[in-house]
């Protein structure tokens, strides 16, 4: 047997799965801390404390350069998509539970696919298609809660919906990564994208950050707060720049379609129960999509 060569789009690959399983922590923690802080504030301190990490890496490393502020406005587009990705996440949370809402996120590969072609022309070939239209409606079967009546007659709840546009932002920066990157190493790009987010975050956000009584939040806000901070801010946000410079953004987003799987077995280690078995339909429609979507070489 050959060796197996990590090659670049194999890398992207393995630095997706990594995303998919760090960024379903962030669901199930999210759940049980939403309703204890606002998301704009608790968002603005995840950006703050997630930037200070990247920055410090990314001195460490010697990728900040100079060349950095060329046309810094692309930092501020992308930290405000992926900040109000995050607000509306845990906005979304208070209502909604933690299996539907990573199936919304689920849907952010066809939108991605979308804004793909509209700002790189990257094409859809007629698999990854179809792999996202499976994706798609395994999705719809989780978010639905499997109940087909229910699905007929659109009744899907508030958090769902608000999550839903939050998805749209994170499909949106995907390509955006690719198109405003001139070269910056994915680690200095990020901490550019982390200090426009945390800026725009803290501005928007002034009043609710004021108005949080900080010392009397319950633990699990800041075990969440340390999480999303560390593993599903500061390493995601490398993860999916460095994915993102190597493979098709709708082949970046396909990983999105592990993370109810990831959910379920979040949702379980912290004791949270399962969800129903014909919810699992939808969870096996969606690992269909990834593996139509990874044996779809071709595009990357």
């Amino acid at each position: 047997m050959g060796t197996l060569t990590l090659t670049p789009s194999l890398r992207g690959h393995l630095a997706m799965l990594c995303f998919s399983a760090l960024v379903a922590g962030s669901f199930s923690l999210g759940s049980m801390a939403a309703p204890f802080v606002d998301p704009m504030a608790l968002t603005a301190l995840r950006f703050l404390l997630a930037g200070a990490l990247v920055g410090i890496a990314a001195f460490l490393t010697g990728n900040l350069r100079r060349s950095m502020l060329v046309a810094p406005w692309r930092y501020l587009i992308l930290g405000v998509l992926l900040a109000a990705y995050f607000v509306l996440m845990f906005q979304g949370l208070k209502t909604a539970e933690a299996v539907s809402t990573s199936a919304v996120f689920t849907l952010t590969p066809p939108m991605a696919a979308l804004f793909g072609w509209f700002t790189l022309r990257q094409r859809t070939t007629p698999r990854m298609g179809l792999a996202l239209l499976i994706g798609a409606v395994g999705a719809l079967w989780v978010i639905f809660r499997a109940d087909f009546h229910a699905l007929i007659n659109l009744h899907v709840g508030k958090g769902e919906v608000i999550f839903f546009f939050g998805c749209v932002s994170h499909a949106l920066y995907a390509p955006l990564v690719r198109k405003f990157n001139r070269g910056e190493h994915p680690v200095a790009f990020t901490f550019g994208m982390l200090v426009a987010g945390w800026l725009a975050l803290s501005l928007a956000g002034l009043p609710a950050i004021r108005a949080t009584e900080w010392t009397a939040l319950p633990g699990i806000v800041w075990i969440t707060l340390i999480y999303v901070a560390v593993a599903a801010s500061a390493m995601t946000f490398v993860l999916l720049q460095y994915a993102a410079l190597r493979l098709p953004s709708a082949k970046v987003m396909a990983y999105t379609y592990l993370v109810p799987s990831w959910v379920i077995l979040w949702e379980i280690a912290l004791g949270r129960g399962t969800p129903p078995v014909a919810i699992l339909i939808g969870v096996a429609l969606s690992i269909l999509a990834l593996t139509l979507l990874l044996k779809d070489e071709g595009q990357g």
